[in-house]
């Protein structure tokens, strides 16, 4: 597939972690013609598109409108905007910000013919125990432990009782950090709250497991893929043929344990562990294992090489939370 500059990218979410990282990257490989699609509020989230370049920032309450009669000049949507957090309890919100704006999207770009490529979610597979495997054909059995990660479920299954997953692409995001994700509180990747608490009092902590039958404590895995990764994967996705559903991870663990001795190392202190109660919220809510299966994405881009997690977390501590950068 070839992209013509005289048409335009929608890059939903544009303003966000991904997305403005996603932006940035695509500047680099020489695009511009993308409009942004976000609502700015009174966050500092705007900073994550200084020096970037784009036509136009719309609010996502204002696209379906301006869309109108636009789509001879439209190539190809990026839908990356969502309510991320899988601590959010307003189903109902949910339901319209994540499921129900995605269903309106992909009518739109279905009806006209455009790429669309969209955010789906590692949070979709739960706590693991029915794998994580991205085959469109077992959908249906996975159990989200939140409702963020079931809002992001519903649209997947939409688009398969559509019978229009050949025609389209959903990624599956697993722990994505890096930089530009300052403006997300809560959930910001832990890397972020770590730093200041080894800067200030030399220590990490960790929670504890609640499995300790399964995982020590600090054992607890995860899939990390730094942004720089992800949004390269990303990018590849306006430019093959590829359709369906692909994880977006390393195919790789890593313990909590080895998150923090990369941060202290980076930062050349001490390794020093400390475990606490894992906040109550987060009881039954917690993912203790994630992993990527990451042979379909293999097939298509055989040369995929992620970051090592060392390396990555070297270059975002260094070279962007310490110095306050952006990407």
């Amino acid at each position: 597939m070839k992209i013509h500059s005289d048409k335009l990218i929608i890059l939903t979410g544009g303003a966000g972690f991904i997305g403005s990282c996603l932006l940035r990257h695509l500047n680099n490989l020489g695009y511009s013609n993308l409009i942004i699609v976000d609502d700015l509020g009174c966050s500092e989230k705007w900073k994550n598109l200084v020096g970037k370049r784009f036509r136009e920032i719309i609010s996502k309450h204002e696209l379906m409108d301006w869309l109108k009669g636009k789509q001879d000049v439209i190539e190809a949507f990026i839908h990356l905007g969502a309510c991320s957090s899988t601590m959010e309890t307003n189903a109902d919100y949910l339901l319209e910000n994540n499921t129900r704006y995605s269903i309106r999207l992909a009518e739109y770009a279905l009806t006209y013919g455009h790429r669309f490529i969209y955010a789906s979610s590692a949070a979709t597979y739960g706590d693991g125990s029915k794998g994580f495997l991205d085959d469109e054909s077992q959908l249906e059995i996975l159990e989200p432990l939140n409702m963020y990660g079931y809002s992001k479920h519903l649209f997947d299954l939409w688009l398969k009782e559509q019978k229009v997953l050949d025609r389209v692409v959903g990624l599956k995001y697993f722990n994505v950090y890096g930089p530009n994700e300052y403006h997300k509180g809560k959930m910001m990747s832990a890397i972020v709250k770590l730093v200041p608490d080894v800067l200030k009092d030399g220590v990490i902590r960790l929670f504890k497991s609640n499995e300790p039958g399964r995982f020590k404590d600090g054992d607890q895995v995860r899939d990390f893929i730094y942004v720089m990764d992800a949004v390269r994967m990303t990018a590849k996705c306006l430019t093959n043929d590829i359709t369906g559903i692909y994880n977006i991870g390393t195919g790789q663990i890593y313990t909590w344990n080895e998150l923090a001795r990369s941060i202290q190392e980076a930062l050349n202190k001490p390794v020093n562990i400390e475990y606490i109660d894992m906040p109550k919220e987060l009881e039954g809510k917690y993912q203790n294992y994630t992993k990527a299966e990451m042979g379909k994405w293999l097939k298509a881009h055989p040369d995929f090489r992620p970051t090592p997690l060392k390396e990555a977390v070297k270059d975002y501590v260094c070279n962007y939370l310490i110095l306050k950068k952006y990407f």
